[in-house]
């Protein structure tokens, strides 16, 4: 059976071996020609190869085609089109053409696009993206494609994320050219995305409206046990979730997706799965691919899968670890040191790259990885914090500082460890691991911690391109002045030097937990957004501007529309949540109150008041009762007042600091009456329930 399944990766996909079987000989080359951006795709190049995608699809058992595309809603979206047609004789036939492979047209008015068109303004085009590969799934051919709108501006997330790759490939070949890399034609980002998320019973997750409207229980008492006892961590996997697991990884690998490893994490209920790093935009396709896997394959199993940031409070929240690095088509990843990083002057420039990228505009990438969810993670004593920061473990740290200093200390480090006798002595790796890191070096990558679970990865890794090639774009300025190796080896290390000095305050080393160093932070003058809202405005600082319009990435008037948007959903997102909660406290919580503070009333009454415990019990309901009545009360004014401010920042802002905070009020209040009322009157699941169930 396992033979099986890994005879059947890839099964799925058009993948190039695919392409090889089908296309004739020039056809596919000319089509790598196109990949590598030598040449254009011609009209008979994408006739041959959408006739071959059809027959290879119709084959596979597809009766539909679909330009699948990723809008900024930050999920995915596709129109189904069938292949079948009516030939001149009115006898059916399948037809599918270059034309329709390469351009789409969905309807563009009800997506969201930040003023950009207006709603009489159907039009926008989806267009092929060749870089990433089709595949198949239930029965639906889907097409990768970005989206754009009828005047060509980025309606979606693939679009600007192809551009700052594009752009980052041609800085980081200048930088090469440099240091006479004449060999390397291409340099590619490559992620891997952690993908966390928790599953529960479906017949809890049906009766949960907050759970299916929001992805997250908006109310819910502390478990008699906690997560402390960390038993869960690494554990067993139950027999339920293991053939859920099982599923999900045949579905993943038919579809070419390396999900390799998979365990519980720290909080009951909750999982991890890891595919092997791809390309930067077909890691992004496979993590959105892999999120409606969990999803759909849950369901399948009587489970239901969240992947909000925080379904459930006092336990540890879900994020999707962005791991990133930069490798040549030779190859050569360009972080890692290669066993002598003292000597590995390109190493050495390409880390302080990005140590000056992430000091330069930390915001932008606490915005990248941001959302209203994400708010409830970030912060904790279970994800990084909100400061962004760099960790580079004990022995780049020293080194560079040598560099710094000019300094001809030996670093003498422990490079072996024995941990017992009866094991020979095994190689140190050169770091330990900071989870409390935002953005930590480890071995050969940078992991970047902050992001969401349910968020789209594709912003981040636009920001991380973008940074990156703007700030080596100013780099390659200055070296490419000099003429020999030598003197740009020497050039690298004063620019290391230059970058040090400036940006060395970004690089720690400790707890990101600690009060610490949040004051130390605001010493160093490190920005500290505890807020997502904070944090939106930093796509339209004149910084990201200069930096996304000098990397042809978005222009201004995108960058203003993708604050509108965010403001928007924002707003949305938080009106959810109170419309659910009020309709939840109205049409069960109170009157399973009410139904209990009869209930002991009555008992009361038939036993002539002889026992002050029900007399105390039902004053402490009919407070509870009146309590929460009380903060509903407040809580839906301050709603009230919100949808009275027109300007979306300043009601964003409004509700962040009021109406989130009330909702924690009014929360408190139920999370009381949910541990004081009897189990046969409270209408819901507990936390017990959902969380300990598939252990």
């Amino acid at each position: 059976m396992i033979q099986k399944n890994f005879e059947e990766f890839g099964s799925c996909l058009f993948n190039e071996e695919v392409m090889k079987t089908y296309l004739p000989k020039p056809v596919y080359t000319k089509w790598k020609s196109c990949i590598n951006k030598q040449e254009s795709l011609d009209q008979n190049t994408a006739d041959a190869i959408a006739h071959a995608m059809k027959e290879w699809a119709l084959s596979k058992g597809a009766t539909h085609f679909t330009h699948w595309f990723q809008p900024m809603t930050g999920t995915t979206a596709e129109k189904h089109e069938a292949f079948i047609d009516r030939g001149a004789d009115g006898t059916p036939l399948t037809r599918f053409s270059g034309k329709l492979l390469i351009k789409g047209e969905p309807d563009a008015s009800s997506f969201p696009s930040g003023g950009l068109r207006a709603t009489f303004e159907a039009r926008g085009y989806t267009y092929w993206d060749l870089s990433s590969p089709a595949f198949i799934r239930d029965n639906v051919l889907c097409i990768p494609t970005i989206f754009v709108s009828y005047n060509g501006e980025s309606l979606d997330k693939k679009a600007p994320l192809l551009k700052s790759i594009e752009s980052l490939n041609k800085q980081v070949l200048r930088i090469l050219g440099c240091f006479k890399d004449k060999d390397i034609k291409s340099v590619t980002p490559m992620v891997g995305l952690e993908q966390e998320y928790f599953l529960i019973d479906k017949k809890h997750y049906d009766t949960r409206l907050d759970l299916r409207l929001c992805q997250r229980t908006l109310f819910g008492a502390k478990p008699p046990k906690s997560q402390a006892s960390h038993d869960h961590y690494f554990g067993s996997i139950s027999d339920r979730v293991s053939e859920f697991m099982k599923d999900v990884n045949e579905e993943c690998w038919k579809l070419g997706i390396y999900s390799s490893t998979e365990h519980n994490e720290v909080a009951p209920g909750q999982y991890e799965t890891v595919p092997l790093f791809s390309d930067a935009n077909v890691a992004v396709d496979q993590n959105q691919l892999m999120m409606d896997i969990l999803k759909k394959t849950a369901v399948k199993h009587d489970l239901a899968c969240l992947l909000h940031e925080k379904p459930f409070a006092n336990v540890n929240g879900s994020g999707k670890h962005n791991n990133w690095s930069l490798v040549c088509d030779d190859g050569t990843n360009l972080f890692d040191p290669m066993g002598k990083p003292n000597e590995n002057y390109r190493f050495l420039l390409f880390v302080c790259a990005v140590i000056k990228a992430v000091d330069t505009y930390p915001e932008l990438l606490r915005m990248s990885s941001s959302s209203a969810g994400n708010d409830h993670r970030l912060g904790a004593h279970e994800a990084p914090p909100a400061i962004v920061s760099i960790y580079l473990g004990q022995e780049l740290e020293l080194l560079l500082k040598n560099i710094e200093e000019e300094s001809d200390e030996q670093i003498d480090l422990e490079k072996t460890i024995k941990p017992m006798p009866t094991l020979s002595i095994l190689p140190k790796d050169s770091s330990d691991r900071n989870r409390t890191s935002p953005f930590a070096f480890t071995g050969n990558k940078f992991e970047f911690r902050m992001l969401g679970s349910s968020r789209s990865a594709a912003t981040t890794n636009t920001v991380l391109c973008t940074i990156m090639a703007e700030t080596l774009s100013e780099i390659a300025d200055e070296l490419e002045q000099y003429k020999y190796v030598q003197d740009t080896r020497e050039a690298a290390l004063n620019i290391c030097r230059k970058i040090l000095k400036k940006h060395k305050r970004i690089l720690f080393c400790g707890d990101g937990y600690s009060q610490e160093w949040v004051e130390e932070a605001k010493k160093r003058g490190l920005p500290n957004l505890t807020s997502y809202i904070e944090s939106i405005d930093s796509l339209i600082s004149d910084k990201a501007i200069h930096a996304f319009e000098n990397q042809n990435v978005f222009t201004k008037d995108e960058l203003i529309a993708r604050v509108e948007i965010l403001y928007d959903q924002y707003i949305k997102t938080i009106n959810v949540e109170h419309n659910t909660l009020m309709h939840m406290c109205d049409k069960e919580i109170i009157p399973a109150l009410i139904k209990e503070i009869k209930f002991y009333s009555d008992a009361d009454v038939s036993l002539n008041h002889t026992i002050p415990y029900y007399k105390e019990h039902i004053d402490e309901l009919t407070e509870y009762l009146m309590s929460l009545n009380h903060e509903l009360k407040k809580f839906n004014d301050l709603h009230a007042q919100s949808e009275s401010i027109q300007n979306p920042r300043e009601k964003s802002i409004f509700i962040h600091d009021h109406v989130c905070l009330q909702l924690e009020e009014v929360r408190k209040i139920i999370d009381k009456i949910e541990n004081t009322i009897s189990q046969e009157n409270w209408p819901y699941p507990t936390y017990t329930d959902m969380l300990y169930e598939l252990d």
